[in-house]
């Protein structure tokens, strides 16, 4: 992914809270390019940059494991997850 793809994210479709539907993960893409995901009680259980390329995005934690998915209809497809968008 080429991060120059992504340089002003304020205003992009797919930043803000994403949650799986029974609250317990909770992804936060930020508009500066980076992540928080929560599980459970835990707060900034992995944090790190994502790059998204139309429809896909590309995590990169900051202990530089890896992961994707892809956005379809609305809803966030990821690691055998589905999160839905909070608003």
């Amino acid at each position: 992914m080429d991060p120059s793809n992504n340089a002003n994210r304020e205003h992009h479709p797919y930043v803000g809270m994403w949650v799986t539907k029974d609250g317990y993960i909770r992804h936060e893409l930020l508009p500066n390019g980076r992540y928080d995901e929560a599980r459970g009680d835990r707060k900034s259980a992995y944090q790190g940059r994502y790059f998204i390329e139309g429809d896909h995005i590309e995590y990169v934690d900051d202990t530089g494991f890896t992961a994707d998915g892809d956005f379809r209809n609305g809803i966030l497809y990821h690691a055998g997850m589905i999160l839905y968008r909070e608003e």
